[in-house]
């Protein structure tokens, strides 16, 4: 993998119906390489030990956590709120929650972003109503860098459409957290990624810059 992309994953205990790191351990043995830990309520000290843990379950397979905020937790790898501000000390991977043209204007050394809500979804109240697949593609296209596609996504089919649209990846929460059975539910939906976005395996790498298209 050359960054966030294939089948993210973002945690949420909340909808967990096991504990958390057994969760993401399923998310990883049925093929993501890529984790968000969210769990901001947590204190500091907790959620370190957390993120270790879910360091320590995602280091066999090569894969990489990333830490929702902008404080790392001990990591190289956060992902910041539309309004969260920039580490003072600048971690290797940056990525940021955006959902429309606005705050895309308003990246500055971000690596990636997520865009969302792609499909309808009650995880994403606010935020007005879905982009649809035809929305995310215009914003790809004005993007500088690198969209995972967040919001709604529960379908392998829905995980094609927006690879179609031209997304690095996508990014779920909800089914993958709520999930009986979380590695063939990521498996699952890996079967709609191309072959080398759903292949995972191998050390992630920050994603290269992209210049910003118009249109």
């Amino acid at each position: 993998m050359t960054g966030p992309g294939g089948v993210v994953v973002l945690t949420d205990r909340r909808l967990a119906h096991r504990p958390l790191v057994d969760v993401v351990r399923g998310c990883v043995d049925g093929g993501a390489r890529w984790v968000v830990l969210r769990e901001r309520d947590l204190p500091r000290a907790e959620r370190t030990r957390l993120a270790d843990r879910l360091r320590a379950v995602l280091a066999t397979v090569g894969g990489r956590l990333v830490v929702a905020g902008p404080d790392p937790l001990g990591g190289d790898a956060v992902h910041l709120a539309a309004a969260d501000p920039y580490p003072s000390r600048a971690p290797s991977l940056v990525g940021r929650s955006c959902h429309d043209e606005a705050e895309l204007d308003r990246l500055s050394t971000e690596d990636y972003v997520t865009m969302s809500p792609v499909f309808p979804t009650p995880s994403k109240p606010g935020y007005g109503p879905p982009l649809t697949v035809d929305g995310l593609a215009r914003l790809i296209r004005y993007s500088s860098v690198p969209v995972l596609a967040l919001g709604g996504i529960r379908t392998a089919a829905q995980v094609a459409r927006c690879h179609a649209a031209g997304a690095a990846g996508v990014a779920v929460m909800g089914v993958a957290m709520s999930a009986a059975d979380p590695a063939a539910t990521v498996a699952a939906l890996r079967a709609g990624c191309p072959p080398r976005a759903g292949s995972g395996g191998g050390d992630p790498q920050p994603p290269a810059r992209r210049g910003r298209q118009s249109g």
